[in-house]
């Protein structure tokens, strides 16, 4: 459940920055074809996820 959230998260990201999923590969190493599967609602490894959440500077944190 918490990384189908994260995944949501990051899409949302890829979709808003501006930038195309060509930079956002060639800034993290992350496929292309990742990328897509991602903004089209696919799953992807936590270490894909990780990478994007670093990316695009974002955290998770723990609910008080």
């Amino acid at each position: 459940m918490l990384l189908i959230m994260i995944i949501e998260t990051i899409r949302k990201h890829i979709k808003a920055c501006g930038k195309t999923r060509y930079r956002i590969s060639q800034d993290t190493g992350v496929d292309e074809a990742t990328l897509c599967r991602i903004v089209a609602g696919k799953a992807c490894s936590t270490e894909t996820a990780d990478l994007l959440l670093k990316y695009f500077k974002l955290r998770i944190a723990k609910e008080k």
